[in-house]
């Protein structure tokens, strides 16, 4: 979606929460995100192919090499690009200062949820763009939820609006989400099992 489309969208929906709830969520995209640790995994049956390369396109376009994902997929076809070759084990590597990004239009599967509280434990920040799924919701530093309603947008319209204000400098910081996230990754990390000894 070009930016002009993204424009005409934000006005149509100028009177509702969305623009609002969306750069609000982008804002803490924008605050967690590092380059090279920005992890973005779908569902087994939905990867966000297409949020994946407008991530990309803004991060290029603003200059906010952060904002470049890893796209982790469920299932590597033989001969993928290496840039599509990252699998689902990348988030049992995942570790603190990288940020798990789950984009869910249905229910995430338990091998997905127990992979992704597994790299909040360690203390990755879990970001999620979901679809009424309370589970991940629950496992989210910050979570934005897509309800299917008349009045709210389509999710994938939802993936546009957050990509095109992550890569938008008016977007604002979000200093109340970030001190949350704080709290909650040092939370984790109080609560966490020690680790091995190195004997």
């Amino acid at each position: 979606m070009d930016a002009v489309r993204v424009t005409m969208l934000r006005e149509l929906l100028a009177d509702t929460p969305w623009i609002a709830r969306t750069r609000g969520f982008a804002g803490t995209l924008r605050d967690v995100a590092r380059p090279g640790g920005l992890l973005l995994v779908g569902t087994e049956a939905e990867e966000p192919w297409h949020l994946a390369a407008h991530l990309a396109d803004e991060a290029a376009y603003a200059d906010l090499p952060a904002l470049s994902p890893v796209l982790v997929r469920h299932h590597v076809p033989p001969g993928a690009p290496a840039h599509l070759s990252v699998p689902l084990a990348r988030l049992e590597e995942a570790r603190r200062g990288e940020t798990v990004f789950v984009v869910a239009p249905e229910v995430a599967d338990a091998g997905l949820l127990e992979r992704v509280h597994d790299a909040r434990r360690v203390g990755a920040t879990v970001l999620a763009l979901e679809a009424a799924d309370p589970e991940l919701r629950g496992l989210a530093h910050e979570a934005l939820t897509v309800v299917p309603d008349p009045g709210a947008p389509s999710f994938e319209l939802v993936q546009h609006l957050v990509s095109a204000a992550a890569g938008d400098p008016a977007t604002p910081r979000r200093p109340s989400a970030g001190l949350r996230g704080r709290l909650a990754r040092l939370l984790d990390h109080l609560t966490a099992p020690p680790p091995p000894l190195g004997w």
